[in-house]
């Protein structure tokens, strides 16, 4: 999808605060609010972003996370559907090196991340090896990379 001024300037502004009105985003950009609105539409059905809450693990009772680094011996694209599908994973990726994915994973207890490693993931057909790197703090956590000009 191309985008144009406009939307590569909502989209910066959306990333700083998706709550910003449809009325401000428009007197920011020239545009009525109810043109926003079709513009943000458009973005959003397209797939290009999407506007959600972003919480903080650590204030909702989940302040265990991890980065799983997993090596598979199958098809790494089912071991991935599986893996997905689990409510701890947060994010996963499919990589190259000595790792095929990294799922990073929030959970409540050291004893949920265990079972969650030892009951739901390593049971997964097709992972052969898991590596877990707990995280110790979260110094940098941005959505703000920006659109290419």
């Amino acid at each position: 999808m191309e985008l144009d001024a406009t939307d590569k300037a909502l989209i910066r502004r959306l990333q700083v605060d998706g709550r910003a009105s449809y009325t401000d985003l428009g007197q920011e950009v020239g545009l009525s609010g109810p043109a926003v609105r079709q513009r943000i539409q458009r973005l959003t059905d397209a797939g290009v972003m999407q506007i959600a809450a972003v919480t903080d693990p650590l204030k909702t009772g989940r302040p265990v996370m991890a980065l799983l680094g997993i090596r598979v011996d199958r098809d790494a694209a089912a071991v991935a559907a599986a893996l997905g599908e689990l409510d701890a994973v947060v994010y996963l990726v499919a990589t190259a090196g000595s790792f095929d994915l990294f799922a990073e994973v929030v959970c409540a207890t050291m004893a949920d991340l265990s079972a969650l490693v030892n009951d739901h993931v390593r049971p997964v057909p097709g992972v052969a090896a898991i590596e877990s790197f707990p995280y110790f703090g979260i110094h940098v956590h941005r959505f703000t990379w920006g659109v290419p000009d």
